[in-house]
Formats: C-alpha cells, structure tokens, sequence
C-alpha cells in the first residue's frame, strides 16, 4: 500500500459545481440512473472535490496502478488532487485476474472498509476493470468513481460498467455490469504516456468512426498527424466524440442484449490474438490486427463494398498501429479461441461486421455467424 499525499484544493471558488469546473459532462444513462463522464485536461488537479461530489460522504480509497500512481506522484501531471487512502497493484494485464481481485477485497476488508465506503479506480482498463469489479462485488457492492489515465480507458474500458477479470479460459469472462458514479477523464495526462500505449487508444477510436460515425471517421483521417503530435485541442475532440458514440450505444443496450454488440467490431479477432498469445499483445494491437480481418472478411462476404478494407488499413497505418502481426500466431490456435468468444451461439463464431463506414450490418441481429473456413483465408491477411 502506498500512501496518499496532501496539495492544495487550487484556486476555484467553492461553489462552482463540476460542471463549471470541468464543462458539460457526457451523460451515459444505465437502468438504475445515469453517470456523467468529464473530459477536461488539467483536471486531476481537482479529483478530490469531483469524487467528493458523487460520493459525498463516504469513507474514500483510491485504487491504482502501481506505475500509474508513481507517475502521479512525480508531478507530471501536475498536482493531484487527492488526500484520501491510496492502495495499489502491480501494473499490466497480467494482475486482471481473480487472484489480484482477492488480494484487494481482503485489503479492504483488513481496513474495515464498510458499506459507506467509495473507491476511485485510477489507472488504464486493467485498473478500470478489476477495480470496477472489485466495487462491484465488495460487500454486495460500493460506489465507484472511474479515473482513466490512457487513451483505451478514456474512449472505451470507462465507459459502460463492464467489469471483470481474465482467466485462463478466455479474457473477461468472470465479471459483473456495473455502471461507475461518475468519469474523469483528462487528456492532458495523454501527453506523457508511451507511444506504444497511446497509439493503442487510437485503434478503439478508429472502430468507434467505422461503426458509427463515418465523418468522424473522416475527421481522424484528416487530423492523423495532429493525433501522432498529439496536440491537446485535437485529443480533447477524440476523447470527447469517442465517448459521446459510446455513451450513446451503451445507453440503449446496457447488457449488451441488442446494439451493444457492435462495439465488439474487430474484437472476435483481436480478444483471439490476446488468449492465443499469452496477454502479451497489447489490446489495442490487437483491435488494430482484429478490424484488419474484420474488415476483409465483411468485404469477402459481400456485407462491405469493396475499398472499405483498404481504407481501414490505411488509416490505421498512418496512426502507427500494426496491420500485420510481429509474431505470426497459428490461424487454427486463433479459430480455436475465437470459439470461446462471449457472443457465440450454438457453437457459431458470431462478428460484428461493419457494412459501411459509419454503419455496421444488421440482418435478423447485430452480430453475424461464420463458418470457420471462411475466416481462416481472412486471417491470412495478417500474417
């Protein structure tokens, strides 16, 4: 356990809400309520007094990311505003598992953390993930309140109340829905990440343009070099656009019984490649890799016209993120795990496949099964 530390609460007058604070937030709607999700830079300079606002009085603990939370304490960032209990776990996708899960419900619970007790999660989707599920489950379950500090938490693993750890079966099938309090997400902390983990975000943006934005998808063509400098004015656009798409398909189809399942474009394939290599592919590689196939397959199964495949790949190369994998996994390890996928029925691989920029296909459902032969010659594209 690392301990929290003092700053000052800044200058802004008491009263402002966080809405004046941070701006409008997105408003992400779930069926016992409504969370809203912030996207301010320089605002974790303010966490204390957001979180004291959605979880008033409550007995509060951070929950990070040991490297994140030794970046936050470097003052990169700037200061961060929070004063309360800080507990951490190792940083990576290997400690989103049901052992780190115990290990932190029995920290907790050491501490005689109660039922009036609230945790902000900070850190990438691992933290998001496990912490999520960690408030989900503790005590029948405590409020949380999200903190994303990568690009991929931002715009996809914050937003939605999708909890949950991996297993050696497959990734996130032990979880829970759900929704945080509330999401803060501030892009200036993007300006200090890795390029290999900021590039990774990219990738879940360009599906979000595919699926249902075609001019944003437009947009992020047009503004690919700004992205790779990552000006700030740029970042805080994608940030706030990537969550306005998903907060409105999540809000529709929160357990992921209809729509939602569009947002598994390119993650039949990609969540294949993470099981099949061990975790080590990075998930934003590995949705680069999975809309690649995706994208082809669609077009070879006449559900896409012709240049969507091309037009895909070539933006997702001018934002550095792979198209052919480093390591090249055997395709029939790859089926093989992609029958374990979530969206699976009566043993069909099922995908979301895009039918359009902006557009993904729908015939009797959101999803669409396909035969084993005819994703193996799609899979060759990234060989």
């Amino acid at each position: 356990m690392s301990p929290g530390f003092p700053t000052q609460p800044g200058n802004l007058p008491a009263f402002q809400s966080p809405e004046q604070r941070f701006g409008d937030p997105v408003t992400v709607k779930h069926e016992s309520g409504e969370y809203p999700v912030y996207v301010a830079s320089a605002s974790l300079s303010q966490l204390d007094a957001l979180v004291r606002r959605h979880l008033s009085s409550r007995r509060l603990i951070m929950v990070a990311d040991q490297l994140v939370w030794d970046l936050a304490q470097s003052g990169r960032w700037g200061p961060l505003g929070w004063s309360e209990e800080v507990l951490t776990f190792p940083a990576g996708e290997r400690s989103k598992n049901r052992e780190s899960w115990g290990r932190l419900t029995d920290a907790l619970l050491e501490r005689q953390y109660g039922r009036d007790s609230g945790i902000a999660a900070l850190g990438g989707g691992v933290a998001g993930d496990l912490v999520g599920f960690v408030a989900a489950t503790y005590l029948r379950g405590v409020p949380y309140v999200q903190v994303p500090t990568t690009l991929l938490a931002m715009v996809d693993a914050s937003i939605g109340g999708k909890t949950g750890v991996n297993t050696a079966a497959g990734k996130n099938l032990v979880g829970a829905f759900y929704p945080p309090t509330a999401v803060l997400a501030d892009p200036g902390v993007l300006l200090t990440l890795p390029d290999d983990v900021y590039r990774g975000g990219l990738a879940e943006t360009v599906k979000h343009g595919v699926i249902a934005d075609r001019e944003y998808f437009e947009w992020i063509e047009q503004h690919a070099e700004a992205l790779i400098e990552r000006d700030l004015v740029a970042l805080h656009h994608l940030v706030r656009r990537s969550v306005e798409i998903k907060a409105s398909v999540v809000s529709a189809d929160e357990r992921e019984s209809g729509r939602r399942a569009i947002l598994n474009a390119g993650h039949t394939v990609a969540h294949a490649l993470e099981q099949a290599s061990g975790y080590q592919l990075p998930h934003g590689d590995a949705v680069a890799l999975g809309l690649v196939v995706e994208s082809l397959l669609a077009e070879q199964l006449g559900v896409a016209p012709s240049g969507v495949h091309r037009r895909i790949v070539s933006l997702l190369s001018r934002l550095g993120l792979p198209i052919r994998q480093r390591r090249p996994l055997d395709p029939e390890l790859l089926l093989s795990a992609m029958k374990g996928d979530k969206k699976n029925r009566l043993g069909a691989i099922h995908f979301a496949l895009i039918a359009e920029l902006g557009r993904t296909h729908y015939d009797e459902g959101w999803t669409m099964p396909v035969m084993s032969t005819s994703i193996a010659p799609a899979l060759n594209a990234i060989s």
